[in-house]
């Protein structure tokens, strides 16, 4: 008895979290509410508090939610041995590509914005970048130990370079600022040609 409660606990919840990206998608941070919440998911209002707390807690674990699974499948593709570092670049694209399309590129970007002026929020926004920074690192290092070192460059310079050319992308693509003058997601996997063409030179050395 106790399991088939647990397991229908889950299910709220699980429930409620899809209900709450719903309408985080299709009306920003600043239209969510508990309510309409509650009415996508159709169930009552107290369910929210009663599992999260508050509309702030909701959202919380909406991004650790969403976040999660996301880092996980993302660890497994940057550990692959039998892969280049290239072809986890177009891997890495395609992922882009899939988070638009759940919607999880729409909530960071809500929620980086939010975390600006919730202390909450932002903090939750920094740790969860922190797992893609050091998934990050640990993919410059790899190729760090099969090609010798950057030059002047760290591995976490490059990491940060990285994260801030996809988060802006993102945002750049989340604004419409995408077209001929502008393409964000073909400069993104051109650069992957890069990336492939200096794997083959250092193979030849």
């Amino acid at each position: 008895m106790a399991r088939v409660t647990a397991e229908r606990v889950e299910q709220t919840k699980r429930k409620l979290l899809e209900a709450a990206r719903k309408v985080l998608i299709e009306e920003g941070f600043s239209g969510l509410s508990t309510r309409h919440v509650a009415e996508t998911a159709n169930t009552q209002m107290s369910q929210i508090q009663y599992h999260f707390g508050s509309k702030e807690g909701m959202i919380l674990a909406l991004f650790e939610y969403m976040n999660a699974a996301l880092v996980a499948r993302q660890s497994v593709t940057f550990e692959r041995r039998d892969l280049s570092l290239a072809q986890k670049w177009d891997l890495a694209c395609d992922y882009l590509d899939e988070d638009l399309a759940s919607g999880y590129v729409r909530v960071l970007q809500e929620l980086i914005a939010a975390g600006w002026t919730n202390m909450a929020i932002g903090h939750a926004v920094r740790t969860a970048l922190g797992k893609w920074r050091d998934l990050l690192n640990r993919l410059v290092r790899e190729f760090e130990t099969r090609h010798g070192n950057l030059g002047p460059f760290e591995a976490e310079d490059i990491a940060a370079l990285i994260g801030a050319v996809f988060i802006g992308s993102e945002a750049y693509i989340l604004l419409g600022y995408e077209d001929d003058l502008h393409p964000t997601r073909q400069a993104l996997r051109r650069f992957g040609k890069v990336i492939a063409y200096y794997e083959n030179q250092f193979a030849k050395e």
